[in-house]
């Protein structure tokens, strides 16, 4: 495993308007100081987290993600966020995952977040992605998902492999309950022995619902490696394989991990 390096964009967005949110993470990804392996960007980042899905809702190989496939064909790095994605008569909150070379990959939100009504309007994901990226093996999941444990957990393998290396967490987590998400941030990298990074918005959406950022990214200790705060900023890190496959190696407590499988 070669070094993998990771940027997290913390930013507001504006609510409703598809077009204003690309042109302003268009130019937070230039201001990017260097070049990196995986830029991220928050749930929703091109509408806020609505409801409103026959207004909002685009179909996949549309402008968001025509857009998201330039970005990474120029940057040479890997662009993730999640959209509204209308997908023949059913709606998704869908994580893209877009590389370099212009291929697509897509998460569904299996966790919808019923206190906002979300699970009204929208299906949830039945399947989790695992992607293989430059030796790494990535988990990338949504929000609400944070909060259920068993959905995440990193099994070990027959040949002693664990299903994932680093799980990524993008999300509208409002400033009320930031407490849980910091927490949970912390957990899920130490029971899942891999490195987690969370990326949360900022500002307030057009239901005057105010968040605070708190973006971060942990390692298997439960570390910080980068805490961006609650300003809208931007971050980047350095993961290293060889550290995380040392303390695997040092401290094998992911062997004794519980087997099981989830019924859909």
């Amino acid at each position: 495993m070669q070094d993998l390096s990771l940027s997290l964009i913390q930013s507001s967005t504006h609510w409703h308007n598809a077009d204003a949110n690309l042109a302003m993470f268009e130019e937070k990804i230039w201001a990017l100081e260097e070049k990196v392996d995986i830029i991220l960007l928050p749930e929703m980042f091109t509408t806020g987290f609505s409801m409103d899905v026959e207004q909002l809702a685009e179909p996949m190989n549309f402008k968001t993600q025509r857009w998201m496939v330039q970005m990474a064909t120029q940057t040479g790095a890997v662009i993730a966020g999640s959209v509204i994605i209308k997908d023949k008569k059913h709606f998704y909150n869908r994580l893209l995952w877009v590389q370099p070379d212009g291929s697509v990959q897509h998460y569904d939100k299996r966790h919808l977040f019923r206190m906002a009504d979300e699970h009204g309007p929208f299906d949830g994901g039945t399947d989790r992605l695992i992607i293989d990226y430059k030796g790494w093996k990535i988990c990338p999941l949504i929000c609400y998902d944070l909060r259920f444990p068993v959905w995440a957990r990193n099994q070990h393998q027959g040949d002693g492999q664990l299903d994932y290396d680093l799980l990524l967490y993008i999300a509208n987590w409002p400033a009320a309950r930031v407490g849980a998400w910091d927490i949970l941030l912390q957990a899920r990298a130490v029971e899942n022995h891999c490195y987690v990074a969370g990326l949360n918005r900022t500002g307030e959406d057009g239901k005057g619902i105010h968040y605070n950022g708190h973006s971060k990214v942990v390692d298997a200790k439960g570390q910080h490696l980068l805490d961006l705060g609650e300003a809208d900023t931007a971050g980047t890190v350095t993961l290293s394989g060889k550290d995380l496959l040392a303390y695997r190696e040092k401290f094998p407590a992911w062997m004794d991990g519980d087997r099981f499988t989830i019924q859909h």
